[in-house]
């Protein structure tokens, strides 16, 4: 298939089955529509390009730069248009926290503006907020930007009323799902994909999916956050429910080894989410249904976010990650490998008179000067996962090795061994 422009390859998207096996439903098929393979990557190229496609020509004329509110998948499809067509582009946030997407969108050639936003989610009424003040110099008459708007402009609607939702019937032989499930960010193909599917089956059942309160899910709001949402409609859904980083992960992991579809946690979360909702239903149907839910992107992009959640919940995160074990390389300080002994976990080797223990991915050393006895920071970090910059320097591989031991202490957050101060 050939095309002239990257943009004609935006959209239609495959609607994968999931095999019975994976999920164990009896009456109900359940579908993937694979989002992330989207040219840039996600389900939002479609909402970029509608918001921004049709003036980015004028923009060029004018030389405006390309603006929005986004920390995300949204930012890095508007920073690769912009490009395409000669401009720069801005990304102003408050919720830069995965360093695999502000390194790509520094690698776009974007310029990222950090606020000291009250809300994680753009409030038009709190008239203080350094983001809603920012957002109203955006709009005015007469600046100097192209704004897409992403929270409020409808055409983040409309690319899946004219495009997600009606995939899906077409793939469906006609027919709409019986059930659609969608986590809500800005509420953009969410409501749109409802909306269409609704005009062909007013009985389709639309599972919203917001994180806990307490929880961070890249691309997904809180149910408070996504009342400050401009596009956002309760009436569009006929529940929401809360899910969990930890289950975002779980079902990511299953799509990713069980079924070949590499998604992130937001899909993860639709997955999770979906078959706990569909479970119940399961038992009490006795003629055939199906159901659809969105994989919004990659898994790429997310490796650190799932390392840290995974520590967080006591896991080895590289075992879940590869599906492999970590082979210990042996004595700390020594140059030689341990031989392992028959009857002793591979992981890591016993002492004397213990049993022997599974080694866990550790934080990466965070103290200034390293123990006489540590011969190296981990080689699977680099000096961005340090958390500050002032102890940042232990990850660099010029490390002087003539700096004078530190006094090892326990650090109950990480646990493991930084210097004293």
């Amino acid at each position: 298939m050939r095309y002239d422009s990257i943009t004609e390859a935006i959209g239609n998207t495959p609607l994968v089955r999931i095999d019975p096996a994976v999920h164990g439903l009896a009456h109900i098929d359940l579908y993937a529509k694979l989002e992330l393979l989207n040219p840039f990557g996600s389900v939002k190229d479609r909402a970029a390009w509608n918001m921004a496609g049709p003036h980015l020509a004028d923009a060029a004329e004018r030389g405006r730069q390309v603006v929005e509110l986004s920390s995300g998948n949204t930012a890095k499809a508007l920073a690769v248009l912009a490009g395409m067509h000669g401009l720069t582009f801005r990304s102003v946030t408050n919720r830069m926290r995965i360093p695999e997407i502000k390194d790509l969108l520094l690698l776009l050639g974007a310029e990222i503006e950090e606020l000291p936003g009250q809300s994680e989610c753009l409030d038009p009424t709190a008239t203080d907020d350094p983001l809603t003040l920012f957002h109203r110099t955006l709009s005015e008459p007469g600046a100097a930007f192209l704004h897409t708007d992403q929270y409020f402009n409808p055409r983040n609607t409309e690319a899946h009323l004219t495009g997600t939702g009606p995939e899906i019937v077409k793939d469906l032989d006609g027919r709409a799902p019986d059930w659609f499930i969608a986590c809500v960010g800005t509420a953009g193909s969410s409501t749109g994909v409802a909306r269409v599917l609704r005009e062909h089956d007013p009985a389709v059942r639309v599972v919203g999916l917001v994180a806990d309160k307490s929880d961070f899910i890249p691309g997904i709001r809180t149910i408070d956050e996504a009342r400050e949402v401009g596009l956002f409609d309760p009436g569009t859904y006929d529940t929401i429910e809360a899910v969990s980083a930890d289950d975002a992960i779980e079902g990511m992991l299953t799509l990713n080894r069980r079924c070949g579809i590499m998604a992130g946690p937001t899909g993860g979360a639709a997955y999770f989410g979906a078959l706990r909702r569909l479970r119940a239903a399961d038992s009490e149907l006795t003629e055939r249904q199906s159901a659809v839910f969105i994989v919004c992107d990659r898994v790429e992009s997310y490796l650190s976010y799932v390392r840290r959640r995974r520590r967080t919940c006591s896991a080895a995160p590289s075992q879940e990650l590869t599906g492999r074990s970590v082979r210990h390389r042996g004595t700390r300080g020594s140059g030689r490998r341990r031989r392992r002994r028959p009857g002793v976990d591979r992981h890591r080797p016993a002492a004397r008179g213990r049993p022997a223990q599974p080694l866990r991915l550790r934080r990466p050393c965070t103290s200034t000067a390293r123990s006489a006895s540590s011969t190296s920071c981990s080689r699977n970090w680099s000096t961005a996962a340090c958390p500050s910059a002032a102890t940042a320097r232990c990850c660099s591989p010029a490390r002087s090795a003539r700096s004078p031991p530190a006094t090892p202490r326990c650090s109950p957050a990480w646990g493991t061994r930084t210097s004293a101060a």
